[in-house]
C-alpha cells in the first residue's frame, strides 16, 4: 500500500512540475539568481517535498504530506486511502482546505530538515512536526500492478 501511495505522490509531483508554474516567491528568487543579485541562499521551502509526520499528538506518526506547487495538498498514510486538499500561501498566511473545510496554518519552524506547523481548527490547535520522508528502496517486486 505504501509503495502505491509513494508512487502516486511521485506522479503527482512530476505532473505538477510539468506545468512550469512556480509559486511567486520561487519566481522572485529565480529571477534574482538569474540577475546575480542574490547573495544569500534561498530560504527553505516546504513545497514539492514529501514530508512525514515525526511528532504530533493528533496526527499519526509516519503519515505523509506533500504541498505540491500547483496548490494541491496530498495526504497519505499506510492505514488509509490517500486524500487530497488544497493549500495557498498569500500575504504571509498559509491556508489549507481539507474535506471542504478551510484552516489557517501557522508555520512555527521551516528548515531543510524540519517543517513544524500549528493548524487552527475548531478544537485545540493541531501541532505537527514533519521531517523529510525517506525514500524506500525499490524491491525486485516493485513495478506496475499489471506486471505482478
Amino acid at each position: 500500500m505504501l509503495v502505491r501511495v509513494l508512487r502516486a505522490i511521485a506522479v503527482a509531483m512530476i505532473t505538477a512540475g510539468c506545468t512550469g508554474e512556480a509559486p511567486s516567491a520561487e519566481k522572485a528568487a529565480s529571477a534574482a539568481a538569474a540577475r546575480g543579485t542574490s547573495s544569500t541562499p534561498a530560504p527553505a521551502s516546504f513545497i514539492n517535498k514529501v514530508w512525514t509526520v515525526a511528532e504530533s499528538e493528533q496526527v499519526a506518526r509516519g503519515d505523509l504530506r506533500v504541498f505540491l506547487s500547483d496548490g494541491t495538498l496530498v495526504m497519505a498514510s499506510s492505514h488509509g486511502t490517500p486524500a487530497f486538499g488544497t493549500w495557498s500561501y498569500k500575504d504571509g498566511q498559509l491556508t489549507t482546505t481539507e474535506g471542504g473545510l478551510k484552516y489557517d496554518v501557522e508555520i512555527l519552524e521551516l528548515t531543510q530538515d524540519t517543517f513544524r506547523i500549528r493548524i487552527r481548527s475548531p478544537g485545540d490547535p493541531v501541532v505537527i512536526r514533519f521531517t523529510p520522508a525517506e525514500s524506500p528502496p525499490l524491491s525486485r517486486n516493485a513495478g506496475p500492478a499489471e506486471a505482478r
